[in-house]
């Protein structure tokens, strides 16, 4: 025969299940949950569960959620409200028939023509620029004092035994230059490519096409009409964040090569420049004797970096 329980037994007052009724079993077993829950380890419990399948789709399920959630980074131009350059509100096509660089003369107004990435994450306070600039010019100082105390002491040799006493020097100029630029967060730089003017428009229109759509860097430019009559190549400079970067720097390299802007296979091909050093004047025969490219392109395409 069934033991009956009274209402008044199995429920309270306020007509909830009473503590003492026999639904949550007796002392021993009551003790024994109680036990439970206090030794419970609920990252053991999941580290011992975390492959099972039900876990993995909750897992997944609170991923999506989290992503689905989280606000959308808004669009960012460095350029906006800037004449010369491409607007948010502005498609590719408008901007592009509104400044071809083939016919915009350069001036004031128009010394570059840009665009920029607005998918970018890279911001102009992200670096310290004027910081950067003054240790290295300390830097170049002591190079060229250094540098003319050794030419001093090699009176009467030969360029050749002055060039190799100068050589690790300025492989060490050269990272320690770098190595300011990181430090200041001073790290973009840009591959340039030298269409000739009637090549200008369209390759311009290639890279303005590829930066917005984030298949690039972070911003690219143009050298507008100089008024030379047509003669000059013009610069098309196409940016990344960090030129230590290596995979990202190779990235943009090869997008160019499959958007047709460089070959593969070029005895020339094209040249890799920290702005850091464009911003020292470090151009081809500067004094110091460095080099003013960090790369070529026919090394990287050719597997030598």
């Amino acid at each position: 025969m069934t033991a009956t329980i009274s209402n008044d037994e199995e429920y309270g007052s306020n007509g909830y299940l009473s503590s003492d009724s026999s639904f949550y079993g007796d002392a021993d077993t009551k003790a024994e949950l109680e036990e439970r829950c206090e030794n419970y380890d609920p990252t053991r419990y999941w580290s011992n569960h975390a492959y099972l399948v039900p876990v993995m789709v909750a897992a997944n399920r609170a991923k999506s959620h989290a992503a689905s959630s989280s606000p959308t980074r808004p669009l960012y131009n460095p350029y906006e409200g800037r004449i010369n350059a491409r607007q948010l509100n502005e498609t590719v096509e408008e901007f592009l028939k509104r400044l071809p660089p083939l016919t915009t003369s350069v001036s004031p107004q128009y010394p570059w023509i840009f665009v920029a990435n607005p998918h970018a994450s890279s911001r102009p306070t992200d670096y310290d620029q004027g910081a950067f600039m003054q240790d290295a010019e300390e830097t170049l100082q002591e190079f060229t004092k250094k540098k003319s105390e050794i030419e001093s002491s090699m009176v009467g040799k030969t360029k050749a035994s002055i060039t190799r006493k100068m050589t690790p020097l300025r492989k060490t100029l050269e990272e320690k230059l770098l190595a300011e630029a990181k430090e200041k967060s001073f790290t973009s730089g840009k591959w340039m490519l030298f269409p000739s003017p009637d090549h200008v428009n369209s390759q311009w229109a290639l890279v303005a096409e590829a930066t917005v759509n984030r298949e690039l860097g972070t911003a690219a430019k143009v050298a507008p009409d100089s008024g030379d009559g047509d003669r000059t190549p013009r610069l098309i400079c196409v940016y990344t964040k960090d030129f230590s970067d290596m995979d990202d720097v190779k990235r943009v390299l090869e997008r160019l090569v499959e958007l047709g802007l460089v070959k593969r296979k070029d005895d020339r091909g094209i040249y890799y420049k920290a702005d850091a050093f464009t911003e020292l004047g470090i151009n081809a025969g500067n004094e110091w004797g460095l080099k003013a490219s960090l790369y070529a392109s026919k090394d990287l395409l050719g597997g030598k970096k």
